[in-house]
């Protein structure tokens, strides 16, 4: 990582795509939260003092902040961006309970805190299915065109011509989904069902670690099968072909992150892969030269990645409220104000430990620094 391309390569690429995705997420909350009724006093583009901003007909704020590192909507009777409940919102008058978020029904509260994740998983889906229908789709049936002597699929009994059409008994429709599954699984023992001459069989390998560098210049630790596929091809779709396998790339997506993720706090896969906002606006730069359908692509799967984050259950995230309000489901009535004060101050404190962590990783990336680091204590 070496941000040779410096502010036009990274920094632009960069913030027009997060822009593009707070907009999203916040307007999901926004939409939500007028067809309920309740009152937006600010929608902010980052976080801050104010740069520009400008007041519509309905009285919100509507602005952009200096720190383009996220953003909010700020509904009325909220204390803050975090949504903790002003003071003084038991005292107001039936007129002002009327659009005030805390005075709103659970359900009401709940759809509108979820919305923001929401909207973008559909804007993932919606953005996919667009570039599916017009640039195409990554689809090569998963044939195997080779099969590498000496490898786990040459254990396992494998042969050119084979159709892997099942991974442990969840249906594979193309290469790219093999290849996905087979990355993250290392040295794990995998059954197949595989079609051979129009019959269907079964094999179980057992997948070899290597090490990879990718296109940014990290090296990971991967699963590898040992086949080659048969070709290479895209295919443009209709529309309602493009939407549902947009849907199918978006869960995709989604069950590849939590198995990523679920390995990491098993210990099965190190920490120095996650990345924060330098490794972001470094890939977004990456995404940028290879092209707008690469960039487009790229925003989608940071769209879906940006509204798993937000339901994980901590407070300050829209998954900790939601946390709360399950809680409220449960006992019949809220929790008290100290008690979720006590839970946002911890999960601003996750939060930003999470926050340096990530960013820490960004800066050990960038060419030189590791050096620098060690020499420090020499």
């Amino acid at each position: 990582m070496d941000f040779s391309g410096g502010l036009y390569g990274y920094g632009l690429p960069f913030l027009a795509v997060l822009t593009a995705l707070v907009f999203v997420h916040e307007l999901g909350h926004y939409l939500v939260a007028r067809w309920n009724g309740v009152r937006v006093e600010v929608f902010s583009i980052g976080f801050g003092p104010e740069l520009f901003g400008w007041n519509d007909k309905a009285g919100t704020r509507w602005k952009f902040s200096l720190i383009p590192l996220g953003g909010y909507v700020k509904m009325f009777g909220d204390a803050n961006a975090a949504s903790m409940p002003a003071e003084g919102s038991e005292s107001m008058s039936e007129a002002e309970r009327a659009v005030a978020f805390p005075h709103k029904r659970l359900g009401q509260r709940a759809a509108i805190v979820a919305a923001g994740p929401i909207a973008n998983f559909i804007f993932a889906i919606v953005v996919l299915a667009g570039l599916f229908s017009i640039v195409g789709q990554p689809f090569t049936p998963a044939v195997i065109g080779e099969v590498i002597e000496g490898s786990a699929a040459d254990a396992a009994g494998f042969q050119p011509g084979d159709e892997v059409i099942a991974v442990d008994g969840r249906a594979v429709a193309r290469f790219e989904e093999l290849q996905r599954i087979v990355v993250l699984r290392p040295e794990e023992t995998i059954n197949f069902t595989v079609l051979r001459d129009g019959a269907e069989i079964r094999l179980q390998a057992t997948l070899a670690r290597v090490v990879r560098t990718n296109h940014l210049g990290e090296e990971h630790e991967v699963g590898q099968l040992g086949i080659s596929r048969s070709g290479t091809g895209f295919i443009r779709h209709d529309p309602l072909t493009s939407v549902w396998q947009a849907a199918r790339e978006t869960f995709s997506i989604i069950d590849q992150t939590f198995t990523a993720l679920g390995q990491i706090v098993r210990g099965e896969r190190g920490t120095d892969e996650l990345g924060g906002p330098i490794r972001i606006a470094d890939m977004s730069g990456q995404a940028a030269e290879m092209g707008i359908a690469t960039l487009i692509y790229f925003a989608a799967v940071l769209s879906i990645n940006l509204g798993l984050i937000n339901l994980f259950p901590v407070p300050m995230l829209d998954g900790g409220h939601l946390l709360f309000y399950a809680i409220e489901a449960v006992r019949g009535r809220p929790l008290g104000e100290r008690a979720q004060e006590y839970g946002f101050r911890i999960g601003l404190a996750l939060v930003l430990t999470l926050m340096v962590f990530v960013t820490w990783n960004d800066l050990l990336r960038i060419d030189g620094l590791v050096s620098f680091v060690k020499g420090l204590g020499t």
